[in-house]
């Protein structure tokens, strides 16, 4: 059973627990088999890397910080307010360099700035934890902080595009293996100004896909072109480097799966036959 906290936590139980590790094994098969290597990144990232990606100005909702707090203007604080604590003011806070990224590969790309990788280009796998200042949250469904699992490609237009075909086919014969009934829908990355020049090329030349089950986006595969490549001068060959990923919410997964099969056992058992 869930354990529910506020403001988007939850707690995953032993079978949960299983079902995420399952899952997440048969995408770090598929990420094996396209000789993506597994990297761990640290849990923050610095504000002026993620000010690189005009975060900031397109995701300011989601916009999450990790700031240290005043030694000396915490104690006053405590000697005046009701305890225990519910909110802690930013009059105690002091200025960070540190956010909570919305995303995995973010931090891929920065570690790549500055590369010169090799014509063919370069893949990559990570598990993040991710962060979201939603407007609401739902359970499983939609959380403050969450794992994701993403496979990432940097390399040539052609290879990066072609990520995507195959990320699309893996995915489609996953859901069908396990019975899922889904929809591919085309999404507006708000990653992209809905204002901006690239965005408006997104309307005729979609970027993002996302795997829908029953109304929740369990997925999706991403085609930035050369926008990462050119803010972090990443060469793949001679040109500037494409990326594409695909993205799995691995705790949306353990919903829909647990629906799936009406518990968390035979969900797993499900996972486990796969080849």
């Amino acid at each position: 059973m869930t354990t529910a906290t506020d403001n988007g936590l939850r707690v995953l139980d032993g079978g949960q627990l299983r079902l995420l590790r399952a899952i997440d094994s048969v995408f770090r098969r598929l990420a094996d088999g396209w000789d993506a290597p597994e990297f761990r990144f640290p849990f923050l990232m610095q504000c002026r890397d993620l000010d690189m990606f005009d975060y900031y100005d397109n995701f300011p909702h989601l916009g999450l910080a990790a700031t240290r707090l005043d030694p000396d203007r915490v104690a006053p604080l405590l000697a005046e307010s009701d305890r225990p604590l519910e909110r802690i003011p930013t009059e105690v806070m002091q200025p960070t360099g540190f956010a909570l990224p919305s995303a995995a590969c973010y931090a891929i790309y920065v570690e790549l700035a500055g590369s010169a990788l090799p014509a063919e280009g370069a893949m990559r796998t990570t598990l993040g934890t991710c962060f979201r200042n939603e407007d609401h949250y739902d359970g499983l469904q939609r959380l403050l902080g969450f794992s994701m699992r993403e496979i990432v490609c940097i390399g040539p237009e052609d290879v990066a595009k072609n990520h995507l075909l195959r990320a699309k086919d893996a995915v489609q014969t996953l859901c069908a293996e396990l019975g899922l009934d889904f929809e591919i829908e085309v999404a507006t990355d708000p990653f992209f100004d809905k204002n901006s020049g690239k965005a408006k090329m997104q309307r005729l030349f979609p970027v993002k896909e996302e795997f829908v089950v029953n109304g929740l986006a369990i997925g999706s595969v991403n085609y930035h072109r050369n926008f990462f490549g050119e803010r972090c001068g990443i060469q793949a060959g001679d040109a500037t480097a494409h990326t594409s990923c695909l993205a799995f919410g691995l705790e949306r997964w353990v919903h829909t799966l647990t629906e799936r099969f009406g518990g968390t056992d035979a969900a797993v058992a499900a996972v486990e036959s796969l080849g």
